[in-house]
């Protein structure tokens, strides 16, 4: 069973930085693509960041995002992290971590960026 569980969210001023964290089980993690996606109030649910499997480990930014979030891996935790730097309004949104191949979502972390 995929469990994924996503921490590190918060209330945050605009041009501050949060790091997400996410903690995977029930899968083979270190070969496993992964994602971190965003879903606003009112909007559908978008990609933010991509991490290929544990061999090259290559990433992927949504536009609005890059230069300013770096999506990050640890397979010895079985963890996959979002650095947020320079945050906007616009990013305020409940962020979720995913692993490609499969389905299943975590709770996500909320993330409120005020102006």
């Amino acid at each position: 069973q995929v469990k994924l569980v996503e921490s590190g969210g918060g209330l945050v001023q605009a041009g501050g930085s949060l790091r997400l964290s996410c903690v995977a089980s029930g899968i083979t993690f270190r070969i496993r693509n992964m994602g971190w996606y965003r879903q606003a109030p009112g909007k559908q649910r978008e990609l933010v960041a991509l991490i290929s499997s544990a061999d090259s480990a290559s990433t992927t930014y949504a536009d609005s995002v890059k230069g300013r979030f770096t999506i990050s891996r640890d397979n010895a935790k079985n963890s996959v992290y979002l650095q947020m730097n320079s945050l906007k309004p616009e990013d305020t949104a409940v962020y979720y971590c995913k692993a490609l191949a499969y389905d299943d979502w975590g709770q996500g972390t909320q993330v409120t960026v005020s102006s």
